[in-house]
């Protein structure tokens, strides 16, 4: 089990979850969102690395959007998070991809076989994901997942 868990929730509803966090006192703790994803998981990720005294290697980045996530499914994200660096959980597309210019006219169809859906969780090494962070600022750049920073 991980030893230091960041939850980013909006204070509004963090009174809610308070008696959970009470249960793991030093190894639970709450981080504000910020106004986009980017800034939610900046956020936590800077609560996970103060909680941890920088000991932490990987951060594990999960949204509530995907509930049912598997064990082994985490367990696989790890495990290739540690081999490679980063890691991401991936399905298959099923949906018929088109690329268009304008909106109005298909230019092609991308091939299914070669994409993917990416979902969470999202795994990194911290030091990567920190300069990746930094870069972002740096050339002002909005990202829409979190390995996409370290891309």
């Amino acid at each position: 089990p991980p030893e230091n868990v960041v939850l980013v929730m909006d204070p509004t509803y963090q009174p809610e979850y308070q008696p959970i966090l009470d249960k793991y006192p030093g190894r639970l703790e709450f981080a504000n969102p910020g106004e986009e994803r980017q800034g939610s998981v900046e956020n936590g990720l800077n609560k996970l690395v103060e909680m941890s005294g920088g000991k932490c290697q990987y951060a594990a980045i999960h949204d509530s959007a995907r509930p049912l996530v598997t064990i082994e499914e985490v367990c696989n994200v790890v495990s290739d998070a540690k081999e490679h660096g980063a890691a991401v959980l991936g399905v298959p597309c099923k949906a018929t991809i088109k690329e268009s210019e304008d909106g109005a006219f298909v230019q092609r169809t991308i091939p299914r076989a070669r994409l993917f859906e990416v979902h969470t969780p999202q795994v990194v090494q911290i030091e990567t994901l920190l300069r990746g962070f930094k870069k972002v600022a740096e050339e002002n750049l909005e990202v829409t997942d979190d390995v996409s920073i370290v891309e």
